[in-house]
C-alpha cells in the first residue's frame, strides 16, 4: 500500500513537471495573445462613497495598517495612522508627538508578552499656487519588531495605550530562515495597482492565491491623475494641459490604504517606486507621500536612500532598485548595489531576484526603450552576479521574456517578467512596437523625469540598423494585455514555479506558467576575481599578464584562454584581464586588489569551490 502510494505520488509530480515548460526548453518562440474584445474591464475608480474606502475608526484609532519586512526573518516593520488628514488653503498639522507609536506582540492572542515602540511624522503637500489644496496627513507610525521567530505566526495590536486608541488584533507571519532548503511558499507580484474596479478583482484574485509575501513594483494609488479639488482623469496631461504644476489629489492615499488593510494588515508588503510616485510639491520636493506612508529596510541593507534596498525571504535574497534616482556608476545607488551583490552567499541565498519600476525589455509601444540609460548603466552587473529573475511594471500589459542579456538571447541572463497590469484607470497596453506604425519616434522615449538618451538603433541581429524590430522580437516570449498578477513559487535553489493570473479567469486558472531553472553549473555567480602579476597556470591553461583574455561565451563557464593582440572586450568581463601594469585587473571599470600570490599555480579543484573562481 506504502508502495502504491508513493509510486502514485511520484507519477503526479512526474506529469506535473512534465506539463509545464521549463527555461531549460527554451528559448521559446514568440507569443502574442492580444486583448479580448470580450473583456473591456471596469477601470473606473473607486468613489470616496465606496465603504471600503471609508474612514471606519474615530479619533486616533489606528487605520491603514500594513506589514512590511526587515532585511532578515527576524524583524519586521509595522506601520499605521491615526488621526484624519486635513485638506485646503487653510491647514494645521497635527503634533506626531501627541500621539505615541506602541505594537504590542506575541505568539499568542493573548497574553501579548512583547511591546514594541518606534517613530511618528507627518508630512504636506503643498502647492505655492492660487486655487490649490494643500494637504496635511494624519499621524504616520513605524515601529520595527525584532527578535521574531523564522516561519512563525505573530498576533498583534497597534496604538497608544494611554488615550486610549488601540487597533483590534492582526497576526502575520514571518518569513522562513534563509538556507537552499526553505523559502516562503507563494511571492505574490503585482505593479501599476491604482483603486479602480479591477484593482479590485486583481486583489481579490492575488489574495485567493494566498501569499507569504507581496512585491509591489510601483504605482500604487494613481493620486497623481487628480486635481486638487478631487477631480480625475484617465490621462492628467489631456485634460489638464495648463496647470502651473502637476497637482495630485491626496486623499486617494488615504483611500487606498484603508482598501488594501484587509491584505496588507496580515501579508508582508514591500514597495517599489513607480513614477506615479513622484508626486512633485513645492521646492521641487518629491516623492514625500510614498517615503513617508511606508516602512523600508534601507537602514538595514546599508542603503543610504529608500528607493534601493535589499532583503532576505528565506533562500531568496531581493534587490529593489530605483529607476528615478540617480543609477551611474558613479552614483551611491550603483555603488551600494555592487556591494550588496558582492555580499551576496548563494550557499544561503541560492535565488537572486531583482525588482525596479521601468521595464528594460518591453516590447510595447508605451514605455518603449524608456529606461535605456538604466540599463545600460546597470545591466553588466546583475549579469555579472547572476540575477535570476526580474520583475518590473509601468507597461500596462504582461510579458515575459526568454533569457535575455544586451537584446540577446543568453541562458546565464535573467528572465524579465513585467507584470504592470494590476488595473489602474489608464487601461491598457495594447500595440506593440514591432507593428506597422507603432514604433516610437526615438528622441521621444527617454524618460521625462530622469532625462539623457541612451536608446540608439540596434547594431547587430535582426534588427540591425532600425530602432524597433519587424516582428515580435526573439527575447520576447509571451506577451498579453489583460489585467492579472503573478505568483512565483520557489521550490528549490534551481527551480521556481512562476504563474500569472488573469482577471477574467477562474481563480484557480492560470495564463500563463513556467519552471524557471537556474543553472549554477553553468552559469558560475558571486565570483572572485584573481590578480595575476605574471605567468600563471590556472588548471591547464596559462596566461600572460601582457595579454587579454576574451570574454566568456554564453552558458560557458571557468577561465578562458589568451588571445594575443586583441583589445579589451567590452565589459562584463569573466576572465582575468590585466590593468596594464597597476597589478590588479580590471573588471566593470574597476581595479580589483590582489587575492592570489604571484606565480601561484590554482588547481581546477580550487576553482570549483566558488571562493577562487575569475570572473
Amino acid at each position: 500500500m506504502v508502495v502504491a502510494v508513493f509510486i502514485f505520488l511520484f507519477l503526479n509530480l512526474f506529469q506535473v513537471y512534465c506539463e509545464i515548460p521549463t527555461t531549460l526548453e527554451g528559448p521559446f518562440d514568440p507569443v502574442t495573445v492580444s486583448l479580448d474584445e470580450n473583456f473591456r474591464g471596469n477601470a473606473i475608480d473607486l468613489p470616496d462613497s465606496d465603504p471600503r474606502v471609508r474612514r471606519d475608526v474615530t479619533g486616533f484609532e489606528p487605520e491603514q495598517i500594513s506589514v512590511s519586512l526587515s532585511s532578515t526573518h527576524d524583524s519586521v516593520w509595522i506601520s499605521w495612522i491615526t488621526g484624519e488628514f486635513q485638506i485646503g488653503v487653510d491647514i494645521k498639522p497635527l503634533d506626531p508627538k501627541s500621539v505615541a507609536s506602541v505594537v504590542y506582540y506575541g505568539k499568542l492572542r493573548f497574553p501579548m508578552l512583547h511591546k514594541a515602540t518606534g517613530e511618528s511624522l507627518i508630512y504636506n503637500q503643498l502647492y505655492p499656487f492660487n486655487g490649490l489644496q494643500n494637504y496635511t496627513s494624519g499621524i504616520i507610525h513605524h515601529v520595527r519588531l525584532t527578535g521574531l521567530d523564522p516561519y512563525s505566526l505573530y498576533y498583534y495590536k497597534v496604538g497608544d495605550p494611554s488615550i486610549p486608541a488601540m487597533s483590534h488584533i492582526h497576526h502575520f507571519k514571518t518569513m522562513p530562515v534563509s538556507s537552499v532548503q526553505s523559502y516562503p511558499a507563494r511571492v505574490a507580484v503585482v505593479g501599476d495597482l491604482g483603486l479602480t474596479y479591477n484593482s479590485t478583482s486583481t486583489i481579490e484574485h492575488m489574495t485567493s492565491n494566498k501569499p507569504d509575501l507581496v512585491l509591489m513594483v510601483g504605482d500604487l494609488c494613481y493620486a497623481n491623475l487628480y486635481l486638487t479639488n478631487g477631480t480625475g482623469s484617465d490621462c492628467y496631461s489631456c485634460s489638464f494641459p495648463n496647470t502651473p504644476i502637476h497637482e495630485t489629489y491626496q486623499p486617494r492615499w488615504d483611500y487606498w490604504g484603508r482598501f488594501m488593510q484587509p491584505l496588507t494588515s496580515k501579508i508582508p508588503i514591500m514597495m517599489v517606486q513607480g513614477n506615479h510616485e513622484i508626486e512633485e510639491q513645492v521646492d521641487n520636493r518629491t516623492f514625500t507621500s510614498f517615503i513617508s506612508r511606508f516602512a523600508f529596510p534601507h537602514e538595514e541593507s546599508g542603503s543610504s536612500s529608500p528607493f534601493y534596498y535589499s532583503f532576505n525571504a528565506g533562500g531568496i535574497h531581493f534587490v529593489v532598485l530605483g529607476g528615478y534616482v540617480a543609477y551611474s556608476r558613479s552614483d551611491d545607488q550603483y555603488k551600494w548595489l555592487q556591494k550588496d551583490l558582492a555580499n551576496v552567499d548563494r550557499d544561503v541565498t541560492p535565488w537572486l531576484v531583482a525588482a525596479w519600476h521601468p521595464p528594460w525589455y518591453t516590447t510595447y509601444s508605451a514605455h518603449y526603450r524608456e529606461a535605456e540609460c538604466m540599463r545600460v548603466a546597470m545591466e553588466d552587473l546583475l549579469y555579472q552576479y547572476g540575477v535570476d529573475v526580474v520583475f518590473n511594471g509601468h507597461v500596462h500589459a504582461y510579458e515575459r521574456s526568454n533569457r535575455v542579456y544586451n537584446y540577446t538571447l543568453d541562458p546565464c541572463g535573467p528572465v524579465h517578467l513585467s507584470v504592470g497590469d494590476g488595473g489602474n484607470r489608464e487601461k491598457m497596453a495594447t500595440t506593440h512596437a514591432d507593428e506597422p506604425g507603432n514604433c516610437p519616434e526615438p528622441s521621444s522615449t527617454p524618460d521625462e523625469f530622469m532625462g539623457g538618451f541612451c536608446a540608439h538603433n540596434f547594431t547587430s541581429g535582426p534588427a540591425a540598423g532600425k530602432f524597433c524590430w519587424d516582428r515580435q522580437p526573439e527575447y520576447s516570449a509571451y506577451r498579453e494585455a489583460s489585467f492579472g498578477h503573478g505568483i512565483l513559487e520557489v521550490k528549490n535553489e534551481t527551480h521556481a514555479l512562476w504563474s500569472w493570473h488573469r482577471n477574467q479567469d477562474m481563480y484557480n486558472e492560470v495564463g500563463d506558467q513556467i519552471y524557471i531553472v537556474r543553472q549554477p553549473e553553468k552559469c558560475p555567480v558571486q565570483p572572485k576575481m584573481i590578480k595575476k602579476q605574471s605567468n600563471k597556470v590556472i588548471g591547464n591553461k596559462t596566461v600572460c599578464c601582457s595579454k587579454f583574455l576574451e570574454p566568456l561565451g554564453r552558458g560557458e563557464s571557468g577561465i578562458t584562454g589568451p588571445v594575443p593582440g586583441v583589445s579589451p572586450p567590452p565589459p562584463p568581463y569573466r576572465g582575468v584581464v590585466p590593468d596594464g601594469g597597476s597589478g590588479g585587473v580590471i573588471a566593470l571599470g574597476v581595479v580589483v586588489p590582489a587575492v592570489v600570490p604571484p606565480d601561484e599555480t590554482i588547481p581546477p579543484a580550487e576553482l570549483q569551490n566558488g571562493e577562487k573562481r575569475a570572473i
